[in-house]
């Protein structure tokens, strides 16, 4: 764990890092964040990742006086007194302390962040299992599509896949489509096109998703962007997930079904390769 962590409008030791007992985000649920990933201290994305969190601050009615070039220099200050180069960083933003006598809330600003820990390379080589969520993702839910701190359900629907030996759990929507992994998106292949839930199932925009969306675009692989079924999950011929830290993290098996051929396939590896030379080309380059 990093020994310093960015509180409001400044570097606190950690051990000295207080919120309050008033604090939405820990009455309420009411915060968002942003889980961040840095190659050679630059950190992937992080206009894209910022970009999402206001307008997830905006639609959810989270007030805050923080600019994204405020947040911008905050994170790299962050970094570089920790000395921090590969790195897992959380954004935490929380809608604060309801303040006295101006009857608005001072927003909760908190940044930290550990030594990156990769998955296990045989993830990658070998392919993972995931389970099928026994929740659903409710679709008249506010804070769907959005990176918010009442985090319960899926830290719980992960936990359950966790002791399946599961990377991950797939939850599937109140009718029936399917929707994301707890901290995931996914993405499947058919006749080597690329599919993947639209954002308005709906899904969080994940980082990682808009990157391999991009690249497959800028590649010539058909991508498809629409409402996908469980036959259309156990009929694909690859599957796999994304989120910033695990990248693109094949699937081989879906509970007691195999994916394809059980092994990562052409499409996913080009996706990962593809993925590999981005973050080189725009971060481990940079510096």
């Amino acid at each position: 764990m990093a020994e310093k962590v960015f509180l409001n409008d400044k570097l606190v030791d950690i051990e000295n890092a207080r919120i309050s007992v008033g604090d939405g985000g820990f009455l309420y649920g009411a915060g968002l964040f942003e889980t961040m990933r840095s190659y050679n201290g630059v950190v992937f994305r992080l206009d894209d990742h910022l970009n999402r969190l206001l307008a997830s601050t905006k639609a959810l009615s989270i007030e805050h006086t923080y600019s994204k070039e405020y947040l911008a220099d905050a994170v790299q200050k962050f970094l570089e007194a920790n000395d921090l180069a590969e790195a897992r960083i959380r954004l935490t933003l929380s809608s604060g302390v309801l303040s006295q006598p101006q009857g608005k809330p001072v927003a909760t600003l908190l940044i930290t962040a550990a030594k990156l820990q990769p998955y296990p390379a045989e993830y990658y080589k070998k392919g993972v299992l995931v389970v099928l969520c026994p929740f659903r993702q409710n679709v008249t839910e506010p804070t769907c599509g959005h990176k918010t701190t009442s985090y319960l359900s899926r830290m719980l629907a992960l936990k359950q896949a966790h002791e399946k030996k599961a990377a991950e759990a797939l939850w599937f929507t109140t009718d029936g489509r399917l929707a994301e992994g707890c901290i995931s998106n996914a993405f499947l292949v058919k006749d080597s096109r690329l599919c993947t839930p639209a954002t308005n199932t709906p899904v969080l925009p994940g980082i990682a998703r808009k990157t391999i969306c991009e690249l497959a675009i800028a590649n010539k692989i058909e991508l498809v962007e629409k409402d996908l079924s469980i036959d259309d999950l156990l009929g694909a011929d690859e599957v796999f997930i994304t989120n910033v830290i695990m990248q693109v993290m094949p699937v081989v098996g879906i509970e007691k079904h195999t994916v394809g051929e059980g092994i990562p396939g052409p499409v996913t590896k080009r996706m990962q390769e593809y993925y590999d030379k981005f973050v080189k080309n725009n971060c481990e380059n940079k510096k």
